[in-house]
């Protein structure tokens, strides 16, 4: 068996970025992945403005005077006249600050007088006060984004502040999703003797979602070779990526494995992971495939470690990894193992110090475990640890 190391490697390796790009506006770029580099044509802020209610002021009068005239308004969205030496303007936050301005006293630190304002004795005026500058936050040129980088919702704000409204992104890949097996039955159906509903589709299709892909559901496919080899075939001719839960291990009814390898070829099979052991790799003629397992745990563990990384090359975008994390092991493993071992894992604070709880039920039909879990503890071939041992965690969120 591959190590999940060199699973991963060996996986990415073949992973091949796509070519197709479209433009699509903001509103429907979040999750989107950029096709080509941003560079900011404004500035932010377009010019000096004013970071706080108040007066803007030339620093050095209030140094010999205490009471200003003031001598005007300037709101946010206007354009202000020039700051006459010796007065003050009243300003609001975000507004221009006027030619001459060097300051803005906050709105507490003076009292009004009809026209004029007073300084309290505390008052302390320094250039610069109170004033966000042109371009401090982003220069004109600027790179805002790379290709390859996944837009979430602040990045959205961000391209939105400097007027774009339109991205080029890699175009919404298709992966036709096939679940495999005689005893699947759909949410909706009456449950029947011997048979489980087929909770897979439904979690495999919210991960691709979150990844921005187009999942086409190919349905269930029999326990037969024939109708499995036709299936993988009819998905080839349509789709980008071929992935399929089920069918994959050795027993008499798995069938994923042989109808590949009649329409193509298998490249990766039977890694040293627990869960998720018969994960299969490979093409049906060009087009990727992932065999998933059919438990539940095992096709999520799968899908988060094998996957989720090539899907992210394949739109361009470095794979992003779950978030790795030491924490203090809050239960003993005496046992060590064959295969590299991914438990569930609640995590709390005690003592200042994160520590990973086992759930109860570490089966890979357990789906309920995933629900609850913080995180995956990572065990690695041959290891034991006990209580209070450091170990590495992935976080899930």
């Amino acid at each position: 068996m591959l190590t999940v190391a060199e699973a991963q490697a060996a996986i990415l390796a073949a992973a091949k970025k796509t070519d197709k790009v479209e433009t699509v506006s903001l509103l429907q770029a979040k999750g989107r992945v950029l096709a080509e580099n941003i560079e900011a044509t404004v500035a932010v802020p377009p010019c000096d403005n004013s970071a706080m209610d108040g007066y803007a002021v030339y620093a050095a009068d209030c140094e010999s005077a205490k009471i200003l005239p003031v001598a005007g308004v300037v709101y946010a969205g206007a354009v202000p006249g020039s700051l006459q030496a010796g007065t003050a303007q009243r300003i609001f936050t975000g507004a221009p600050v006027p030619a001459g301005a060097d300051a803005v006293i906050i709105q507490e630190d003076v009292c009004r007088e009809e026209n004029a304002i007073a300084l309290n004795a505390a008052c302390s005026v320094k250039a610069g006060d109170n004033i966000r500058r042109a371009g401090e936050d982003i220069a004109v040129g600027d790179v805002l984004f790379r290709a390859g980088h996944c837009l979430r919702a602040v990045d959205i704000g961000l391209l939105a502040s400097v007027g774009i409204q339109h991205v080029r992104v890699t175009a919404m890949l298709r992966v036709g999703l096939l679940c495999t097996g005689d005893e699947l039955l759909e949410p909706g159906q009456p449950a029947q003797a011997g048979k489980i509903y087929n909770s897979n589709r439904y979690l495999l299709t919210a991960m691709l979602q979150d990844l921005g892909w187009e999942i086409v559901d190919a349905g269930i496919v029999k326990d037969d070779l024939q109708a499995t080899t036709d299936a993988l075939q009819r998905l080839a001719n349509e789709y980008d990526v071929i992935i399929s839960t089920g069918g994959v291990s050795v027993g008499d009814a798995d069938y994923v494995k042989q109808a590949v390898q009649q329409s193509g070829q298998l490249e990766v099979w039977k890694i040293a992971v627990k869960p998720g052991k018969p994960l299969a790799f490979g093409r049906v003629g060009q087009i990727p495939f992932f065999g998933l397992p059919g438990n539940p745990v095992s096709a999520f563990v799968t899908f988060m470690l094998f996957v989720r990384p090539y899907l992210q090359s394949m739109q361009g975008s470095q794979p992003r990894e779950l978030r790795r994390c030491p924490v203090q092991a809050g239960f003993d493993w005496p046992r060590p193992g064959k295969r590299e071992e991914y438990l569930r894992v609640a995590l709390r604070y005690e003592s200042n110090a994160l520590v990973a709880v086992a759930l109860p039920n570490q089966g890979s039909g357990v789906l309920s475990s995933v629900c609850r879990a913080d995180a995956l503890l990572r065990v690695p071939v041959n290891t034991i640890f006990a209580v209070g041992d450091t170990m590495e965690c992935l976080l899930l969120d």
